[in-house]
């Protein structure tokens, strides 16, 4: 049961003092218990809403302890309670009332959650981990073996030898087959695979060297990039595709 924005014992406001703080400073200071938390993680919690730093006249951040504090009680909320960023505002709305906000046992995985827990724009359910069997794949994506079958084909699910999927494989075919009802088909999207591939392909350059790494940290740090670098290429996709709508449009 959480009572309070502090939320347990944390580096947030303690560590900030009463002065406001740089976005920098803000960052050492949460580093010390979150060391996989960077600055463009903090604008992207501040973008979803999640936290409101006063600016100066020339635009720059300035963190009050309580928005210290603040942030870091959202970083545990993810990291002790896997919770999406949906869940996490309606939270700390409750809190802001005064009420009691009962959270799941620490450590426990949800059913259901938000891709990458970083407020990715269309709402999906997502397995947690791991990989699924064929008969689990058609089951939880509620589509046909003939639909997979033929998605197989143009390359968008593919199994491994033993059968199974990776996990994220019934999000890309509940999408699939939601994209189908608009009139697209697979062998049009077959282009996406081919970017999605080349973005993961970058993504991998870039982390490779930190998971090559002798530091256990490091190697966390790069499953943590990761992530955020997924995040950052959805994000930077969607708006390029609205973008070239709105061009397109006018």
């Amino acid at each position: 049961m959480l009572r309070t924005p502090t939320g347990g014992a944390g580096h947030g406001a303690a560590a900030a003092g009463d002065r406001p703080m740089s976005i920098g400073a803000v960052l050492g200071h949460l580093r010390e218990e979150f060391p996989e938390v960077t600055i463009s993680k903090i604008r992207f919690l501040e973008a979803e809403g999640l936290v409101e730093p006063s600016r100066t006249p020339s635009g720059y951040r300035k963190f009050s302890p309580q928005d210290v504090e603040r942030l870091a009680l959202v970083l545990r909320m993810q990291r002790d309670h896997y919770l999406p960023l949906k869940v996490i505002r309606e939270q700390l709305d409750a809190l802001e009332r005064g009420e009691s906000v009962p959270l799941p046992a620490q450590g426990a995985h949800r059913d259901r959650r938000e891709p990458f827990d970083a407020g990715w724009e269309p709402e999906a359910d997502r397995p947690t981990a791991g990989r699924v069997g064929r008969a689990a794949l058609l089951a939880a994506a509620e589509v046909t073996e003939e639909q997979l079958v033929e998605w197989e084909s143009y390359g968008l699910l593919a199994p491994d030898a033993h059968g199974s999927y990776e996990a994220e494989a019934v999000t890309v075919a509940r999408l699939v087959a939601d994209l189908g009802r608009f009139g697209l088909e697979p062998r049009h999207l077959r282009a996406m695979k081919a970017s999605a591939e080349r973005d993961a392909g970058l993504v991998e350059q870039l982390v490779a060297p930190l998971r090559r790494h002798r530091n256990p940290q490091t190697r966390a740090h790069a499953e943590a990039t990761t992530k955020e670098l997924v995040t950052l290429s959805v994000r930077l996709h969607a708006a390029l595709v609205r973008t070239a709508l709105g061009v397109r449009l006018h």
